[in-house]
């Protein structure tokens, strides 16, 4: 994934993907959103302005999103579910709260990897989960994910719980490019290298280098760009002490976790549902998600913003994420095996 300079985020209806959106009607959509970020006001507002389109939001936590829809069943009024991460998008799938979309737009904008098997839900949005280190202490960092289980980094490692989607789309891809063997192996050596128990959230991994509890910790690439970006208490006064690879560079690459959405089961607006799904592959909305929140586009030759292209180039992981994440179910058998709390 390369470097690129950052473009103008102003969105008018001529930038929008297509004619689709020219052409949509006014109306309502009502968006199952469990994307927590304000920054994300831009998006829904931009959409609104170029197509009349007005955007009734619910917001919750996914799994108790998903539920709401499967209570509700046919009377439900929602027209899209956006959620991050791939095992809870595979999670709405198997929910049976999605249904397939046929859009030559998204089959063309978003990546064939990036995408459901069966067009069900798309990713709009990425993030690489690497490795940081404290360029203080560590001068030999693990270049790959595998090496984090080297008896040489022993209770140096830092890591979010079992039971984060992150931590399980995470084996859950080791599982598909090495193996349940493999995959079982890399996560005992894991439990065996922590510096401490399994806890808080990827930035509290990062305060953790900071504060010298950990000398290695694995988090989402936004964190650390957010903290580039602007001031994170615990990071950003001490970020030079922070350093960071991007993981098999060698091998498969960093793995990518996404932020996506599919079109409900029920639509009641099943239209201009689809048209903000295709409208979230436009140029404009996918460089917000990168100047919005740090993330990485899905769609190819979208500008970054500057936090995140200081990030570096790199090698990103092109695993079928619908593959991925059906081992999600088996990630947790073998963090129940070896003990990841």
């Amino acid at each position: 994934m390369a470097n690129r300079t950052t473009a103008p985020l102003f969105i008018a209806a001529a930038a929008l993907v297509g004619s689709t959106l020219a052409a949509t009607a006014e109306g309502q959509l009502n968006l199952y959103s469990s994307r927590h970020y304000d920054t994300d006001e831009r998006l829904y507002s931009d959409f609104t302005e170029a197509t009349g389109i007005t955007i009734n939001r619910i917001e919750g936590k996914a799994d108790e999103l998903i539920a709401r829809m499967q209570a509700e069943g046919r009377n439900s009024p929602a027209d899209i579910l956006l959620t991050v991460d791939t095992s809870r998008l595979q999670r709405a799938k198997d929910a049976g709260v999605l249904q397939s979309v046929d859009s030559d737009v998204l089959e063309a904008r978003v990546p064939s990897n990036l995408q459901d098997s069966d067009n069900q839900w798309f990713g709009f949005s990425q993030r690489a989960r690497i490795i940081f280190y404290d360029k203080n202490d560590v001068s030999n960092p693990p270049m790959d994910y595998l090496s984090l289980a080297d008896p040489a980094y022993k209770g140096m490692v830092c890591h979010r719980s079992s039971s984060n989607v992150y931590s399980q789309t995470l084996l859950a891809s080791v599982i598909e490019n090495h193996g349940t063997e493999a995959a079982t192996a890399w996560a005992q050596g894991m439990v065996d290298n922590f510096a401490r128990d399994p806890q808080g959230g990827d930035t509290d991994q990062l305060r953790g280098i900071v504060s010298g509890e950990c000398d290695i910790a694995v988090a989402n690439t936004y964190y650390f760009a957010r903290a580039l970006r602007r001031d994170v208490s615990g990071v950003t006064a001490d970020i030079d002490q922070i350093g960071w690879i991007f993981p098999a560079q060698d091998a498969e690459g960093a793995h990518m976790n996404l932020s996506g959405g599919g079109l409900a089961v029920n639509a009641p607006n099943r239209d201009n549902a689809i048209a903000f799904l295709e409208y979230l592959t436009s140029d404009s909305a996918q460089q917000y998600f990168s100047a919005g929140n740090d993330e990485f586009p899905t769609v190819e030759g979208v500008a970054l913003s500057e936090s995140v292209a200081k990030l570096g180039e790199f090698k990103a992981d092109d695993v079928d994420l619908s593959a991925v994440a059906l081992n999600v179910p088996e990630a947790q058998k073998i963090f129940d095996t070896v003990g990841w709390k």
